[in-house]
């Protein structure tokens, strides 16, 4: 499973570098105290750890993560919920919680 992991963060970095996307940081703008946006390599390994710890979907946003973990990437998965995926250092799941804005929701 490791293996995988590495093939497909590997994919997902050859291809933002074929892009020619490089490294770019931006302040999160919105209403949230969110980490800082960004993309790039990195961002791309983090999106491809994320969409493998919910088999599938759209990874939308990563940010730096301020909470512990090192990376957070908002993921709609195919059955439609948006989550929020915390990864450690090494791309491990550390938490996925519900995105809803719904009262009572929690995951």
């Amino acid at each position: 499973m490791d293996i995988k992991r590495r093939y497909v963060a590997t994919a997902a970095a050859v291809v933002a570098l074929g892009a020619g996307t490089g490294v770019a940081l931006a302040t999160a703008g919105g209403e949230d105290d969110a980490g800082e946006q960004v993309s790039g390599p990195d961002a791309a390994k983090a999106k491809a750890a994320a969409l493998e710890v919910t088999g599938g979907g759209t990874a939308n946003s990563v940010e730096r993560d301020d909470d512990g973990a090192a990376w957070e990437v908002e993921v709609t998965r195919p059955d439609g919920e948006t989550v929020d995926v915390s990864l450690d250092g090494a791309l491990d799941r550390v938490a996925v919680e519900s995105d809803s804005e719904e009262a009572g929701d929690s995951d």
